[in-house]
């Protein structure tokens, strides 16, 4: 037996009557006469017996009308639900994001969820490559990375730009509300990545294109401990507006870093001429909207 054969026989038992039966379904009475009649014939069952001009179920066609009654009910909702996904009201949103990406996806996320409550989500945190990486493996759908990158294989939807913040425990050099490079390049600092990779190459190249040489004294990508090392005085740092927002810096001095918004570019990364999901496609417009 078939699905059609479910939602035939379940008319058949509503109605009681053939001739009503295929009323509703908008079909000749003949052809659902022969459909009552081939599954009996396939279960070796009498499903309904025929009491003047109505029709009884049999206590094998009670059993049936109540497995056909949730089997189509199943099959509408998967119907429903692989339609939706088809929409993106459901299915997962699969995000990379890098070691300090861009603060405003907690806001993105929010609007995102409100709009498609149904949605669940993967949120996974790696360097820039290694996230390059996953799009590839078609383990993540989109990425959020510090720019620039090689794109040859991606397409990329920049992000708003966030200025650098210069962050210090040390009262001594307790600043205006802002501060240039030029005053920054006798002091220790502690970068928040590691040479080679995207924001050791910005912080560097901010000095060395004013022809400065800035003291890197340290490398360190995990952030938590970048600040417990600037707490402790052991050298200063600069940083992205996101791991100001997302770390309580009590007792250091933050300042804001003159002419950085080059630095702070990101944007949203995903896989050239691929299939993208739904889901994937109604965050990147999200995203598009500002």
């Amino acid at each position: 037996m078939d699905i059609r054969q479910m939602k035939y026989f379940i008319a058949i038992a509503e109605e009681g009557q053939i001739t009503a039966a295929a009323n509703r379904l908008r079909m000749a009475q003949p052809p659902l006469s022969q459909q009552l009649k081939a599954m009996e014939t396939e279960l070796g069952l009498l499903l309904a017996e025929r009491k003047g001009k109505s029709l009884e179920l049999t206590d094998a066609g009670r059993k049936l009308y109540q497995h056909a009654l949730k089997i189509t009910d199943a099959m509408e909702e998967a119907v429903l639900e692989v339609k939706e996904t088809g929409s993106g009201k459901k299915g997962k949103l699969s995000i990379g994001v890098n070691t300090l990406s861009n603060y405003d996806l907690p806001r993105l996320l929010k609007t995102f969820q409100k709009r498609y409550p149904g949605v669940s989500y993967k949120i996974q945190q790696n360097e820039s490559t290694q996230l390059c990486k996953l799009l590839k493996e078609r383990v993540i759908d989109l990425a959020i990375v510090r720019l620039p990158l090689e794109l040859d294989e991606f397409d990329a939807i920049s992000l708003k730009p966030e200025p650098f913040y210069f962050v210090t425990a040390d009262s001594s050099l307790i600043m205006s509300s802002s501060v240039a490079f030029e005053e920054l390049t006798d002091i220790p600092l502690i970068i928040p990545s590691t040479e080679g990779l995207g924001l050791y190459n910005k912080i560097s190249f901010a000095f060395t294109s004013r022809g400065l040489s800035p003291d890197i004294m340290c490398e360190c990508s995990d952030i938590s401990i970048l600040f417990d090392l600037v707490s402790s005085k052991f050298g200063s740092t600069i940083v992205p507006e996101t791991a100001v927002r997302l770390n309580s810096l009590k007792d250091l001095h933050v300042y804001l870093v003159e002419d950085t918004e080059e630095l702070g570019e990101s944007g949203v990364i995903f896989i050239k001429n691929h299939y993208l999901p739904k889901t994937a496609q109604n965050f990147l417009e999200l995203v598009q909207e500002g």
